[in-house]
């Protein structure tokens, strides 16, 4: 937001003079950067010929709280209607990606479409969320229920957000780094194992690499895989996330996103595993890459298996169709599967407890 920086003000459209613009931040960035809203102001009178910032910069409720209810969706779509935001103006709106949901629905649905730009603040909203086309919140105790699929008119990722992050939100986001390397990227999942410890010790250098590597990697996906609007039966960017989406709700959201997918990928690589469908030596350095990194990979959730199974069922129902799995064969080699042996997979979520508490058992 500095006034001589031009990356933001050059996104802005040129021929229809200075554009309408409100200012949506998350409620935990600010209270980490107090000096935002100020910077926001500044940054726009300093550019009076490109936009014009609609009132004061808004504040809303941050993490999946703000995904929880309508509140921070009718605070933005409110603000939107009462400061004269028009399709030819601007939301910008910064924070993790549970706000970039939130305010992002809103905009998608005020008058059908406000542009969006998107300013992720945490690892996985930079990595991950930031990019994506998709929009939504929480819905009748199920993840994502309501929402829309709708591209950001611009996405801007800004290394020094993260710098403000505890440790559990700084590594979170690395789990969909490692997902994204097992369904693509070998090299890329051999540089995740090297750079671990130092992806834990805050290295900023190392960390914007494995941002950037994992937000192009996912935004390749959703241009060049051809599903971007998900209309086929295969997700593969999900996967591990069955699991992780159930886990978050039988937690009551005290697991964090990204911390639910670490479990759920290694759930899903031991169900591989004793089903013969990959190596086992993938699943073991899969787990000591994240373990590295940070990640516990057990929880007490896991004792229920019946409500965590039921996640299956929800999983397949939220896409529509026949169930439908990713897995890999090995890294870089994503296949689907259709048919889940259930007993099989209670093994694997008794495998990854009993390996938790032998790993706590260590630890003390």
């Amino acid at each position: 937001m500095d006034p001589s920086n031009k990356v933001l003000t050059e996104l802005l459209p040129r021929s229809e003079g200075p554009v309408r613009l409100l200012a949506i931040l998350d409620r935990g960035l600010v209270e980490a950067r107090p000096e935002l809203p100020a910077q926001f102001e500044l940054w726009a009178e300093a550019n009076p010929s490109r936009v014009r910032l609609m009132g004061d910069v808004i504040t809303v409720a941050g993490g999946e709280q703000s995904k929880q209810d309508f509140s921070v969706f009718q605070q933005s779509a409110r603000a939107i209607n009462d400061r004269g935001i028009c399709r030819k103006s601007f939301v910008l709106v910064a924070g993790g990606g549970a706000v970039l949901d939130a305010v992002g629905y809103a905009a998608a649905s005020a008058h059908r479409g406000v542009r969006l730009i998107r300013l992720p603040s945490t690892t996985l909203a930079q990595a991950d969320a930031g990019v994506g086309v998709k929009n939504g919140i929480n819905a009748f105790g199920k993840k994502n229920f309501l929402g829309v699929f709708s591209p950001p008119w611009a996405v801007i990722n800004d290394t020094n957000l993260l710098t403000s992050l505890p440790d559990r939100h700084w590594r979170s986001g690395l789990s969909e780094s490692v997902k994204v390397a097992l369904l693509k990227d070998p090299e890329f999942f051999d540089h995740l194992c090297d750079v671990s410890t130092l992806l834990r010790g805050r290295d900023l250098d190392s960390m914007e690499q494995v941002v950037q590597k994992t937000a192009m990697l996912h935004m390749d996906h959703i241009i060049d895989g051809g599903d971007a609007f998900e209309l086929e039966v295969a997700r593969p960017l999900d996967f591990g996330h069955w699991s992780a989406h159930k886990l978050e709700q039988m937690t009551g959201f005290e697991l964090a996103h990204g911390e639910a997918v670490a479990i759920g990928l290694t759930l899903d690589l031991a169900y591989g595993a004793m089903m013969g469908i990959l190596p086992e030596s993938i699943l073991r350095r899969t787990r000591r890459c994240l373990l590295d990194m940070g990640f516990s990979l057990s929880h007490e959730a896991l004792q229920d298996h019946e409500s965590l199974l039921e996640g299956l069922r929800e999983f397949r129902e939220h896409l529509g169709g026949r169930l439908t799995i990713t897995l890999v064969s090995d890294v870089g080699s994503p296949i689907d599967v259709h048919d889940i042996d259930l007993s099989v997979m209670r093994r694997a979520i008794e495998a990854i407890q009993q390996a938790g508490i032998n790993e706590s058992s260590r630890a003390g």
